[in-house]
C-alpha cells in the first residue's frame, strides 16, 4: 500500500507542477499606452450559429450598437465587409458614437449580388460620409478568383464615379504585386498581412518583424500611393502551422508587437478582428473562429495591453482536476486488486496513466473549442470518453494482471467472444482508440489544413495502453490481422504528417509519438484464450 500511496503522491506532485508551468503568465509588451486606441479593428456581428451564408439572418440595430459601444472604448474605427443583414445600422450607429467606418461591400462571383451589394453600400456612403473613413471594393476577390483584376479595376472606377470619400480595395499582399492596374484605379491599397496563414508560417517571434518588412516591401513597390494594414492578427485558439501556435498569449504577443511597429513606422493597421466568429470555423477549422480581442459568447476582452497573459488561466482548477482523477486511478486500481502484494513496477505504471489522464482538463475545455455540428461533436466526445475510461480501466487490468484482448475476443464468432467485463471493457477502449487515432492519422495525411491536432486525448489513452503492453505477461498466440493493420497504417502515416508538418510544429510530434505508441501496442496483442 505504501508503494501505491508513494505513487501516487508522485503523480499528483507531477501534475501540479506541469499544470503551473502550462498556466503560468507570459510577459507581454507595451502595444499600446493607457487611452491610446486602435488605428480600426474588423468588425462581424454574428454571433453563435448565426452566419452571413443564411440569407435570412437579420442582426438588429440594438445589438450592433452594443457592440459599437463597448468597441469604442478600445479603436476610433470599425472595418465592416458588407452592406446587409443589419450591417447597414453600422454607419448611422458610429456616426452617433463619433467612430469611423471602412465601409466594404461584397464583391462575389454573382454579378447581380455584387451590383445590389455596390447600391447599399454607395448608398450608406452618401447618406453618411462624416463617419466614412473609405470605401471598400470587395474583400480577397482576386485571391478567391471570384473576378478578373480587369474586371474588379472597372468595378473600382464605377465606385469612385459614384461617391466622394476615398476607395481603396483589400486582399492578401501578394496579389497585389500580381495586379498593378487594381492598384492604379485605388486611392490608396489595403494589404493582408497574416503570419500565422502564409504559405510558410511565421513563427509567433518573428510575426512583427514580417509584418514590417512586407510592408516596406509594399511601399517600396507602389511608391506615392499610401499602403495601409487592412488585416493582421493571430488566432487565440486552433492548430499549429509548423511553428505557428495559435493561443491566448501569442495572439497578445503578435498583436501588441505590431502595434509597437506600426507605430514606430507610423502605419496605419486595421487589426482583424473584434469578436471570435464561430461561423468561420466551418471554412478554416477551430482556428477560424478565434482571431477576435473579444470572446464570441461574453463579449469579454481576452487580454489587456501591455499585462501578462496565461494559456490556460484556470489553471488550479485544471490541476486540482487532474490530481482528483489520478485519486480515482489509483483508487479504482486499488479497490480492484487481488491481493495486497503489488510489485512497484505496477504502481509505477499506475501511476504513468494517472498522469497522463491528468491533464484531462485539457480535453474538456478543448470539446466546445474543437467541436461543430454532430460530427465535430461525436468525436470531440468520443475522444473524451477514452481519454477518461482508458486510466481507469486499463489501471484495474494492469493490477489483476490482465492482458490486452484480440479484437475477435469481442467482435468474433459467439464462441470466441469474453463475458468478462473486464476483458470488454479494455478490449473496446482499444478498438475505439485505434478508430479515433486512424480517423486523426488519415485526416493529417490526406486533408490536413484545417485538422486539429488532439494530443491530450490521445496521450490519456495511448499511455495506459502502452504500460499495459509493456507490464503485463504476453498470452501465447498470434496477432490478430486488424490490430496488424490498424498499426501499419499509423506507423506508415507518421513519417509524412512530421515532414508536412515539420519539426517546429511541437503539436503535430506529440500526436505522431502516440500514434507511434498506439501502434506498438496493437502489435503486442496476441489470442489470449491459451
Amino acid at each position: 500500500m505504501r508503494h501505491g500511496l508513494a505513487c501516487l503522491a508522485v503523480a499528483a506532485a507531477l501534475i501540479a507542477a506541469v499544470w503551473a508551468w502550462l498556466g503560468a503568465p507570459v510577459a507581454m509588451p507595451q502595444g499600446l499606452t493607457p487611452g491610446e486606441k486602435l488605428w480600426c479593428i474588423s468588425y462581424a456581428p454574428f454571433r453563435g450559429l448565426e452566419t452571413p451564408f443564411n440569407v435570412e439572418t437579420a442582426i438588429p440595430a440594438a445589438r450592433i450598437e452594443a457592440d459599437l459601444t463597448q468597441l469604442a472604448k478600445l479603436t476610433d474605427c470599425v472595418r465592416v465587409y458588407s452592406a446587409d443583414q443589419g450591417l447597414e445600422h453600422v454607419l448611422p450607429i458610429a456616426q452617433k458614437l463619433g467612430l469611423k467606418v471602412l465601409q466594404g461591400f461584397w464583391v462575389s462571383g454573382d454579378p447581380v449580388k455584387t451590383k445590389v451589394q455596390m447600391d447599399l453600400a454607395i448608398d450608406l456612403v452618401n447618406r453618411y460620409p462624416d463617419a466614412v473613413r473609405a470605401l471598400v471594393v470587395g474583400n480577397e476577390v482576386l485571391l478567391r478568383g471570384d473576378m478578373s483584376a480587369p474586371d474588379l479595376a472597372n468595378l473600382i472606377r464605377q465606385s469612385k464615379a459614384r461617391v466622394k470619400v476615398p476607395v481603396t480595395y483589400a486582399d492578401v499582399w501578394e496579389f497585389w504585386l500580381r495586379s498593378r492596374d487594381v492598384a492604379a484605379t485605388v486611392d490608396f491599397l489595403t494589404i493582408h498581412i497574416l503570419p500565422y496563414w502564409e504559405d510558410f508560417p511565421i513563427a509567433t517571434r518573428d510575426a512583427g518583424a514580417h509584418v514590417a518588412s512586407i510592408h516596406r516591401q509594399m511601399a517600396q513597390a507602389f511608391a506615392g500611393k499610401e499602403v495601409i494594414i487592412g488585416e493582421v492578427g493571430w488566432p487565440s485558439a486552433g492548430r499549429m502551422r509548423e511553428g505557428a501556435l495559435p493561443s491566448p498569449a501569442d495572439q497578445a504577443r503578435v498583436v501588441q508587437d505590431v502595434l509597437s511597429l506600426a507605430k514606430r513606422d507610423k502605419i496605419h493597421v486595421n487589426v482583424i478582428e473584434a469578436y471570435d466568429q464561430p461561423w468561420k470555423r466551418a471554412l478554416e477549422g477551430t482556428v477560424g473562429g478565434h482571431w477576435g480581442f473579444f470572446n464570441d459568447a461574453d463579449r469579454a476582452q481576452k487580454f489587456e495591453w501591455g499585462a501578462p497573459v496565461s494559456n490556460h488561466p484556470h489553471w488550479k482548477l485544471q490541476a486540482a482536476g487532474g490530481i482528483a482523477f489520478a485519486v480515482i486511478v489509483f483508487g479504482a486500481a486499488w479497490a480492484g486488486r487481488r491481493s495486497d502484494n503489488v510489485p512497484l513496477t505496477l504502481w509505477l505504471g499506475i501511476a504513468g496513466n494517472a498522469v497522463a489522464g491528468g491533464f484531462i482538463g485539457w480535453t474538456i475545455v478543448n470539446v466546445p473549442i474543437e467541436s461543430l455540428y454532430i460530427a465535430g461533436w461525436t468525436r470531440s466526445l468520443a475522444f473524451a470518453a477514452v481519454a477518461i475510461a482508458a486510466p481507469i480501466a486499463i489501471s484495474i487490468a494492469m493490477i489483476r494482471g490482465v492482458a490486452l484482448p484480440r479484437f475477435s475476443r469481442l467482435l468474433g464468432p459467439a464462441s470466441e467472444r469474453t463475458r468478462d467485463p473486464l476483458i470488454w471493457a479494455i478490449g473496446a477502449i482499444m478498438i475505439g482508440t485505434m478508430l479515433l487515432a486512424l480517423i486523426v492519422a488519415l485526416g493529417l495525411v490526406f486533408d490536413p489544413r484545417y485538422r486539429d491536432f488532439p494530443f491530450a486525448p490521445l496521450t490519456a489513452a495511448a499511455v495506459p495502453l502502452l504500460f499495459q503492453a509493456l507490464l503485463m505477461p504476453r498470452p501465447s498466440g498470434e496477432r490478430g490481422a486488424a490490430e496488424l493493420v490498424g498499426a501499419v497504417v499509423l506507423a506508415l502515416s507518421v513519417p509524412y504528417i512530421v515532414f508536412n508538418e515539420t519539426l517546429a510544429n511541437w503539436q503535430a510530434l506529440w500526436v505522431c509519438a502516440m500514434l507511434v505508441v498506439i501502434a506498438f501496442s496493437l502489435t503486442q496483442v496476441r489470442d489470449a484464450r491459451g
